[in-house]
């Protein structure tokens, strides 16, 4: 990431943010072991409800690419949301207690919801820009924890399938792709458009933190 990309521009806005998200206690517990398990599971099934809104926005985000080679990539990164993240959740239900039934009757809590419905109307509404600047912090901020993480471990070996997942190279290659296209497209935007885009990034960033807190306290509807 060069100092006066874009990429580098948009990071420094959220360098506060991802401090809390490394700090809150849903991470820590992760590598020294203490989370509670049923926390995971929680955290697990609605990672399973983002996800699949997820790839929605990717493919919405991949209908509005400027080049070809663009809307390949993010075709491709939406149908691996299934193929390898999908497939992790799948490894690890057993280990929780889960099955796909119990992953489908879980409802959709209220940060998921609300983080996934600012997904889609973004991408929807907004400009190729505007998307990708709202997708872009779940790529990148899970392959800046993955590598904090991996390099404390953790004694659970739930906890280490996670890790490695999210902190190895093959994870860190995507997220390199679409910083790229980032850096391509921050220097094309007009002053105002930028600032409109950047804000989505910020928002993100914050749901980001926002989902981990909430699978934290197993957030459920109040009424």
């Amino acid at each position: 990431m060069k100092p006066d990309s874009w990429s580098a521009q948009l990071w420094s806005e959220t360098e506060p943010i991802f401090a809390a998200i490394l700090a809150h206690p849903f991470l820590t517990g992760l590598t020294d072991g203490s989370l509670d398990g049923d926390v995971f599971a929680h955290y697990v099934a609605q990672d399973v409800h983002y996800l699949r809104d997820y790839a929605r926005a990717l493919s919405i985000v991949s209908a509005k690419a400027p080049t070809m080679a663009d809307t390949a990539m993010f075709a491709r990164h939406a149908a691996e949301v299934f193929d390898v993240e999908m497939s992790l959740h799948n490894s690890l239900l057993p280990q929780l207690g889960l099955d796909p039934a119990a992953i489908d009757a879980t409802p959709v809590a209220p940060t998921t919801r609300a983080y996934t419905s600012y997904l889609i109307a973004t991408t929807y509404s907004g400009s190729f820009a505007d998307g990708l600047a709202a997708v872009l912090p779940c790529y990148w901020i899970y392959a800046e924890v993955g590598r904090k993480l991996l390099e404390r471990g953790s004694s659970d070996p739930r906890y280490q399938k996670w890790i490695d997942s999210y902190g190895g190279e093959e994870f860190a290659k995507t997220v390199a792709e679409v910083l790229e296209l980032a850096d391509r497209t921050g220097p094309t935007l007009q002053p105002d458009d930028e600032a409109v885009a950047r804000g989505h990034f910020v928002t993100t960033s914050r749901y980001e933190w926002m989902f981990w807190d909430a699978a934290y306290r197993r957030e459920q509807w109040p009424v």
